[in-house]
Parts: structure tokens; sequence; C-alpha cells
């Protein structure tokens, strides 16, 4: 890559999980509003995707951006997963008719601190009120360190047919900068028995840019997934945001690399991850071409919300916990982030809506050409939509510098993203970011974009 793009580029730029962005969210919807919404668009589409957020973990990973709780005390378990159970009665009271739950997910926090008989207790509690279709999509996340065959039986036995496995790096040098307790054996034993076990997809999650991480960590962590041929790899962008995450100061940045030098980390990595066999997915995913994510993106329905790529696009993705977003299309919310006014709430029989947002017709409008370009790297428009959004204008107006770099190729009702601007794709779905350019931020309020 060259140094003047990256110099030009790498500027704090949202991820576009959603649009708006969070910090962009103005007023929350009322209960009544947000469970009249939801009833309303499953009434038109009863498939729905459901998030819960299981926050504690027994030690904290200084890397973490995460909403954690962590303590080893574990009789929090069944207060928290009671205050889920009820939190989930509430949106099954409003529920028009009985939804389909085509989506699952179990993220943290640590899913895997729950015993496997409270996570079946759980489980079982949400399930017994939806159905649950053939092609559906289960995963949770799993530490090695702590995931036990229980708890890989009682979640297959709940229809969880995915597992995201937390590697980050194989590097214990790396692992013991960034307070995560691991070794090869717990992620070579916790792959061998997820397959024996009947688990479909097995991912790990990659971080490059860690503390002390160099070239030689990526080739290492090659030679190992050439070894385990997970069926899909996640390399994720290690985002430094100690003005969030106090956790993040344990380490200074001159421990972290950056510029042209973390870049190198990705380009590496994503060559050989090519030449073992996997595509590239959007801005940090890689699938084998067995795998549901390859071909949702060579269908052309890829898919990207708060849990990050998808391939499945439901109308409503309840979140359940604290912290937990919840994203109606057209109305997003966010539970309070503190355990102890998320079960408080519930337990009086409220939704604890912390914040969120009505989106505008513009707002959706811009949605749709980012999720494009977030997942199928181009978007078009039709001729009559120049008289109606004055943001299109606006937005071809910041690209056209991007086109000069030769990032992207704008033709006539199009955008097309060129390789060289893929790993600019943040930079580029920002040109639609209205929000962001009418309040441009005045302190650090993203990560860098590479």
């Amino acid at each position: 890559m060259k140094l003047s793009l990256l110099e030009k580029y790498d500027k704090p730029t949202p991820r576009y999980t959603s649009y708006p962005t969070v910090p962009y969210w103005d007023i929350a919807p009322t209960q009544e509003t947000w469970l009249g919404e939801v009833s309303r668009r499953i009434s038109q589409n009863r498939e729905i995707s459901l998030y819960i957020h299981l926050p504690f973990c027994e030690q904290l990973c200084t890397y973490c951006g995460c909403n954690k709780r962590i303590t080893v005390n574990h009789g929090v378990e069944i207060p928290y997963i009671e205050s889920l159970l009820r939190e989930w009665e509430i949106y099954v009271e409003q529920f028009p008719e009985r939804p389909i739950l085509k989506e699952l997910h179990l993220g943290g926090g640590t899913p895997t601190f729950f015993s496997p008989e409270n996570l079946d207790r759980l489980l079982r509690g949400i399930c017994r009120e939806v159905e649950i279709p053939e092609d559906h999509a289960f995963g949770f996340e799993a530490h090695p360190n702590n995931t036990t065959e229980g708890h890989l039986r009682v979640l297959r036995q709940n229809g969880f047919n995915r597992i995201s496995i937390g590697v980050q790096d194989f590097s214990p040098v790396i692992m013991t900068a960034i307070n995560r307790r691991q070794d090869e054996a717990d992620i070579y034993n916790l792959t061998r028995r997820a397959r024996e076990i009947g688990y479909e997809s097995i991912n790990y999650d990659f971080v490059y840019g860690l503390p002390f991480q160099r070239l030689q960590h990526i080739h290492y962590n090659l030679q190992k997934l050439e070894e385990l041929m997970p069926d899909r790899v996640a390399y994720y962008s290690y985002a430094h945001v100690p003005w969030k995450q106090a956790c993040q100061r344990r380490f200074t940045e001159a421990d972290i690399p950056q510029g042209v030098d973390k870049r190198a980390l990705y380009e590496v990595a994503s060559e050989g991850l090519a030449e073992l066999g996997y595509r590239g997915i959007g801005i940090d995913h890689f699938a084998l071409p067995s795998d549901s994510l390859w071909k949702s993106a060579e269908s052309g329905t890829l898919h990207r919300n708060f849990m990050g790529y998808t391939p499945y696009s439901t109308n409503v993705l309840i979140g359940l916990g604290a912290s937990a977003i919840s994203d109606g299309w057209n109305t997003f919310v966010q539970n309070a982030p503190k355990v102890e006014d998320y079960q408080n709430a519930v337990s009086q029989g409220i939704i604890p809506i912390y914040r969120g947002h009505m989106l505008t017709d513009d707002d959706i409008y811009l949605r749709h050409h980012i999720l494009n370009l977030m997942c199928r790297f181009g978007t078009s428009w039709d001729k009559t939509e120049w008289d109606h959004h004055p943001q299109l204008s606006t937005a071809l107006g910041r690209l056209r510098a991007m086109e000069h770099d030769h990032l992207v190729s704008l033709n006539g009702n199009s955008i097309r993203v060129l390789p060289n601007g893929l790993p600019f794709i943040r930079n580029i779905a920002q040109c639609f970011d209205a929000r962001f350019w009418q309040n441009r931020p005045t302190e650090a309020v993203f990560s860098k974009s590479l």
C-alpha cells in the first residue's frame, strides 16, 4: 500500500455496523413505540434475529473494547438469566404471532462463563416461544480456556450449529501482553471436539495490531490455520480507544504496530488466507467456499448489523441483556449498559432503553447505500433520486477525490470500489454519512480505519 494513501485515509472512521452510528443517535423511542414497531414488523415478516449479551468474564483481557463485568462470583449467573428471560417475556407478550427465530447469537463478555446447565435453562426458555427453521444459524463466542465439552453438547442440543473461537493470536508473548490465558492445546482440542459433536461452521477470531505483534506472528498464525482449517476467519483491526477502555492503558502506543507496519500485518494475513482457499468477505472476514458466509456473498445477500457480517437479513434484530442493541430497521434501541440498572428495570417489567434513534427517510436512504458498499463494494441509484435526496450529490462530490486516487469508479448512476479502495471501504462509506459531516467530532470518538 502506498504510504501517501495510508497517511491520507487512515483516519478515525466508524465501522458502520449501523447507520446512523451510535454517537449520532438523537431521540430514543418510548417502550410503547418500540414494542409497537417490533410487533408491526413481525406481522409483516415473522423471521427475527436474536442477540443475547452475557457480559461476565473471570479475567480482564486488556485489548478488549466490549462491555464486560469482571468477576469470579458465579452467583451472578442465575439472577442474570432470570432477567434475560423476563426481558424476553416482555417482548413475547407483544408478539402478534409466533416468530421464526432465524438467527441467534450469544456474545459477551464470555458466554461460557455460564455453566452448561444455566445456558440450557436460558435457551429452553427462549426457544419455547419461537419456531426454529431448518436453515437457522445459532452461534456463540467461545473462550478456548473455559469452553468445556458440556458447553458444546448443551448448546448443540439447543440447535447451535456455529462456534466462534477467540484465538486473537497464537503467540504466547502476545497473549501474555493482553492478559489472556489460553494455549494452542486449548484451541486444538476445542476445534476437534466441536467438529466431532457436529458443529457445521467453526470461526476463528484474530486481531491484528496487538501489542508486540510482528510479521512472524502472522506467518505462524497462518501455519496453524493450515493445520486446523476453520470454516471462517475474522481478522479484526485492534481498535485502540483508551479514552473508552481504561484497560488499554496498560500498554503504550509505542508497543502497538501502527501505520504501514500495522497494515502489513493484515495484508500478509489476507494473502496467506487466499493461498489456503479462503475468500475475503467485507472488510475483515474470510470464508471457505462451503461456508454460508461465502455463499451469501456470492448470491448478493450478505448483510451487516450490530453482530457484524451475517448471511441473513431479518426484519427485526432483538438484543437482550445489558448494553444489547436492537434494530427494527427504522428504529434502534440500546439497553442500559450497567448490569444493575438493566436488572432493576427488567424486574419492573420495563425494557431498560438507555438510548436509541428513530431513523428519518434520509437516514434509511443513506443506510441502504452504506450497507451496499460495506457488503457488496458498490451501490447504484435511479436518476429520480437526485431530486429527492440532495445528500447523494454531496456524497458523490466527496468521492471525486477518491476516484482521483483510483479507489473507486463512478459510472453514471453507480459506484464501484476498485481493488486499491478495498482497504478504505469504511472511508468510502463515510462519504454517504451525512450526520458525520454535519457534526464532525472535535474529540476522539472512533478508531482509525486501518
